[in-house]
């Protein structure tokens, strides 16, 4: 059975502090669902925390706005158009290098991601 939800409902919508994270598909919107997938930004100036994912990638897309993502060791500059995926248990983190906000598309491939942070 397909799934539809909008970002227009924000029952799913959750202020981090530096930004907002909505969630659209994982396993508590769909019980049958095997990713999650979500839409992220992170405000002008601001970084979301180092953490990782230990039991699945993420494949980030950015939409509008820039920022520099750490992998790891290595930095990473991303602007509009550009993906960057991240390897499974990998510390990461994204800072905004811009004067707007950094709206990024977001998926993961478990539908029960876990979050763990540095």
């Amino acid at each position: 059975m397909a799934t539809i939800t909008d970002l227009r409902n924000q029952e799913r919508l959750l202020d981090m502090g530096w930004g907002k994270i909505q969630w659209l598909c994982d396993r508590a919107i769909d019980a049958e669902a095997e990713m999650t997938f979500g839409m992220v930004y992170i405000d002008a100036g601001r970084e979301n925390d180092r953490h990782r994912h230990p039991n699945c990638e993420e494949l980030i897309f950015v939409l509008s706005g820039e920022c520099d993502h750490s992998l790891g060791d290595e930095l990473y500059h991303l602007e509009p158009g550009m993906m960057l995926r991240i390897p499974r248990n990998v510390p990461h983190n994204a800072k905004v290098t811009g004067w707007e906000p950094c709206r990024m598309i977001i998926a993961y491939s478990s539908a029960d991601r876990q979050t763990v942070g540095e």
